[in-house]
């Protein structure tokens, strides 16, 4: 049901009031809040129909009112202003990423700081995924008889290494030729498709030395894998002790229990990287031990790929305006970074 104004008003002035308090809302309190020019009578009868109509909960020790899940998707939906960072934060944010940044790993780390302190909540970040990414070069390194390492490095800068087991007599001249022919024949082509390729372009050298072909191919699988447990970094996890809907130990601990496995993060936000910004308010998460909480998520890429995402883990009274501000400086930070940081690898190319 369409909410009028008045009923709008009323009830973008309690969310306001929960998220920065976190005290149940009475009639009286919104009364006397200056320019709020509604009798505390009208108030009462506004927030009983916004009740009935499942907007508000009262809680069972107080005669005030807190916002529903479904008040929090119309305030995020329709409701709440966008707060704008000032220009000291902003710079603050871009100092940190200007710092020394040896590899993608140290941004993921700080993208995970930066975004729990500025927002008070739980950081949760996921690491570029392979799988978004093609190739720009395979490089095939002898380091024993029997034993070379495979570096997998894409076009988004990501590098990986395999170290596989061979038949004993490739030497480290044929692995160069065989490194140049690899690169011409896969650039540009996703893990997936080069996997495919090498079935189809390489058959002669197979017949030859089927053993390191099987294991090149298994080391691009293996690679676009995704490693959930690896892939996902958490920041200000002591955060959830600041809320007072997590006072309660066992319920604390029980949550961080949950982000300690981090193969729930790990689904979350694989699916979030294919959405540019996503909020999800407690029983709107899938997941049953997130349906006391809110998940704001947004994505970040290189060259206009979404390559991984990021965001906060936090109790429903989240200031969602300020999370999202946060978040959205952060990306476009995020993503000029890791585009210099692509450009610097591929100039040292």
């Amino acid at each position: 049901m369409e909410l009028d104004e008045r009923k709008q008003k009323i009830l973008k002035a309690i969310i306001d009031d929960y998220i920065l308090t976190g005290i149940p809302v009475g009639s009286r309190t919104l009364s006397k809040k200056e320019g709020f020019d509604i009798s505390s009578a009208t108030i009462r009868n506004v927030m009983a129909d916004l009740e009935e109509m499942g907007y508000l909960e009262q809680p069972h020790t107080s005669a005030g009112r807190i916002p529903s899940d479904l008040a929090y998707r119309l305030y995020v939906d329709k409701l709440m202003r966008l707060s704008t960072l000032s220009p000291k934060e902003v710079v603050a944010i871009n100092d940190i990423f200007d710092t020394k940044i040896l590899e993608i790993n140290d941004v993921i780390e700080k993208t995970a700081d930066i975004i729990s302190k500025a927002t008070n909540h739980i950081s949760v970040v996921l690491a570029p995924q392979m799988k978004q990414s093609t190739l720009k070069r395979i490089q095939l390194v002898k380091l024993n008889d029997t034993k070379v390492l495979v570096l997998i490095i894409t076009s988004t800068g990501l590098v990986k290494e395999k170290l596989i087991t061979v038949a004993s007599g490739l030497d480290a001249s044929y692995l160069d030729m065989l490194s140049n022919m690899l690169t011409e024949k896969l650039a540009e082509k996703t893990l997936d498709e080069a996997e495919q390729a090498i079935e189809q372009d390489f058959k002669a050298e197979m017949l030859t030395h089927e053993r390191f072909f099987k294991s090149l191919i298994y080391s691009l699988h293996d690679t676009v894998e995704p490693q959930s447990g690896k892939d996902i970094v958490l920041g200000g996890a002591k955060n959830i002790f600041n809320y007072p809907e997590y006072r309660d130990v066992d319920k604390a601990k029980g949550f961080l229990e949950v982000l300690e496995t981090k193969e729930l993060l790990f689904q979350m936000l694989d699916q979030a990287s294919k959405l540019e910004f996503s909020i999800s308010i407690g029983h709107e998460n899938p997941y049953d031990e997130m349906k006391q909480c809110s998940v704001v998520t947004a994505t970040y890429s290189i060259d206009g790929k979404n390559i991984g995402s990021f965001g906060v883990i936090g109790p429903t009274r989240m200031n969602y305006a300020r999370v999202v501000s946060v978040l959205d400086q952060v990306g476009k930070s995020l993503n000029t970074i890791l585009s210099g940081f692509i450009d610097e690898k591929s100039d040292k190319d």
